[in-house]
């Protein structure tokens, strides 16, 4: 099993969170007015720059799926048993009305009396589904996770990988490679090894991502200051010089605080940081209110994004959806929010934290929307678990808004224009 981003980031939240409590007595000041920055983008429109990229973990295996792993791969605790109220690995249910395949977990059922199942990425079919809400939603370009290929998960991320291919190929998305180098002990050979032998070869796909005439990469976890990532900068400083010296476009997934190398940075990674021709700051769990994405604008966002235009670099926000479960979304508002503040901030680009992430509550697949939705006891809150009725897509369709005004396809605009229902 990979290490969890959020236990490890733990600590890091921790101080965070006192930061926030500093805010809070500020929130009746005035939000910050974006549109300040009027630099331009390092590089032009391709498939990251100018484009809505979401992350996409296919991490998801059932039992008698016929998947390598063998196993509830990431639905379950112990994933050599059914997920249950006891057994789980998840914090959000899915809507699973659009998979052709379920297996039954140990669950029971639903508040609504169905059965409660639950979906495979192992599934060609699960895939394909994605894909086209991704293209239904205009998201442009898919992030494949890739944490350690030399351990027992290769075998089904080598073909999680294939399947991604496929999809993106037959529905018109984008798609690159990110690696998460957490827990992978050795990285710094091994990744070169993976991307030569493995990865690259699917740089052939006319769906694998591009930017300024470059394959798109990925490496998500240098400098973050906890023990799944404990690599020197100069390691890392080789696997970043080695990336670029083999013309891919390369996209550092960072600690929040790598532009001052505090709080979740390690000191001295600067040269690490300013080697990536993209920066993507981490953002899950760092803000779970509207007042903490303006107050992240003023404080983190805006000197991110004019550091990044006086060393050439592309600037990638990371926009969350907010932890369902821990009751941070607001229907949508806190999103929204996100969006308006990056577009005004003229933002390359924006990632989404995350596609499929129902681990960690903040996915923006479909969703349980009420609670008969949801297995009974479980305590899983639905989309209207603050008493707006949302429908199971609402942030897909959210993220199709935010990136239409990203794209200058609608006017830069503070009120949420997508409605929890259609």
């Amino acid at each position: 099993m990979s290490i969890d981003r959020r236990t490890l980031l733990a600590s890091a939240l921790a101080a965070t969170a006192g930061a926030a409590g500093t805010v809070a007595g500020r929130q009746a000041e005035a939000a910050p007015v974006p549109g300040t920055a009027d630099a331009p983008a390092a590089s032009p429109v391709g498939d990251v720059v100018g484009k809505i990229t979401v992350g996409y973990q296919g991490w998801f295996a059932c039992g008698g799926d016929g998947a390598p792993i063998n196993g509830w791969w990431h639905w379950s605790k112990d994933m050599g048993r059914a997920p249950s109220p006891s057994n789980s690995g998840i914090t959000s249910w899915p809507d699973i009305s659009e998979y052709q395949n379920v297996y039954p977990t140990d669950y029971g059922s639903l508040n609504s009396g169905r059965a409660a199942a639950l979906f495979s990425s192992w599934d060609d079919q699960t895939v394909d589904t994605h894909f086209r809400w991704m293209r239904e939603n205009d998201c442009d370009t898919a992030a494949l996770q890739r944490f350690n290929p030399f351990s027992p998960e290769d075998p089904t991320r080598d073909a999680m990988a294939q399947k991604v291919r496929k999809a993106a190929e037959a529905y018109g998305r984008k798609f690159y490679i990110m690696y998460d180098v957490t827990g992978w002990t050795a990285m710094q050979s091994q990744i070169k090894d993976d991307w030569t032998s493995k990865m690259r070869a699917h740089t052939a796909s006319g769906a694998y991502a591009r930017q300024n005439g470059k394959p798109v990469v990925c490496i998500w976890g240098f400098g973050f200051d906890d023990d799944g990532r404990p690599f020197a900068p100069a390691q890392c400083l080789d696997v970043v010089n080695w990336f670029k010296g083999q013309g891919v476009y390369l996209i550092g997934g960072v600690p929040t605080h790598w532009r001052t190398g505090t709080e979740d940075s390690r000191p001295g990674f600067s040269d690490v940081y300013h080697g990536f021709h993209m920066i993507s700051p981490w953002m899950v769990g760092r803000i779970s209110d509207t007042a903490g994405a303006d107050r992240f604008l003023r404080d983190v966002n805006t000197p991110d994004k004019a550091d990044c235009d006086a060393h050439g670099i592309d600037y990638q926000p990371c926009v969350i959806p907010g932890d369902l479960q821990s009751g941070h979304r607001a229907h949508g508002d806190l999103m929204w929010r996100q969006f308006y503040n990056m577009v005004g901030l003229k933002a390359a680009g924006i990632y989404i934290s995350m596609f499929d992430e129902y681990n960690e509550s903040n996915q923006i697949a479909k969703t349980a929307a009420t609670a008969a939705d949801v297995p009974a006891g479980a305590g899983y809150r639905a989309l209207d678990e603050d008493g707006t009725a949302c429908s199971s897509d609402y942030y897909l369709r959210l993220t199709a808004d935010g990136g239409r005004m990203l794209k200058g396809r609608i006017p830069l605009t503070a009120t949420r224009p997508t409605k929890p229902v259609v």
